[in-house]
């Protein structure tokens, strides 16, 4: 037994990393049918830096997705309607998810998980397990997801 504790010692952090992995490629993926329909929808050149102009996409949730170039914007809101994900950003409200928001749904937004890490603790130089998403910012750029594991 004690020669098989520090295989089991790491575990928690390897699920951690493991789940945002797995947020990581849900994104990726929700992201690709979102851009798709709004391709097909004429609604893939709309967007702003500011995500003062917006796409809007029928998803089928009842509710259509608000768009930044064609793909999903940065906010509780879009993604949890798009994903299927219980995310907030308000960490006194219970979700599995958290996000940090930028100012608007076309900025960068560091997603994390309750009990992470970030969860409770704003500071970026420590704390670091979350992934950061940033959406399309023009009609040629594409969105990117970055994943921050070193304190998982």
């Amino acid at each position: 037994a004690v020669t098989a504790a520090p295989k089991f010692i790491n575990l928690q952090s390897d699920a951690r990393k493991s789940t945002l992995e797995g947020l990581k490629g849900a994104l990726q993926g929700a992201n690709s049918l979102v851009y798709s329909k709004a391709a097909i929808a004429g609604e893939e050149q709309k967007g702003s830096a500011d995500a003062s102009t917006t796409g809007s996409v029928d998803i089928g949730t009842g509710t259509n997705a608000a768009t930044n170039y064609g793909y999903l914007q940065s906010t509780a809101v879009q993604l949890s309607n798009a994903m299927d994900v219980n995310i907030s950003n308000d960490e006194d409200v219970t979700a599995d998810w958290y996000i940090s928001q930028g100012t608007d749904g076309a900025k960068a937004a560091q997603l994390y998980q309750a009990g992470s890490a970030r969860f409770n603790n704003t500071t970026t130089t420590t704390n670091r397990c979350y992934l950061t998403y940033t959406p399309a910012t023009s009609t040629t750029s594409k969105p990117t997801y970055v994943i921050t594991d070193d304190d998982c």
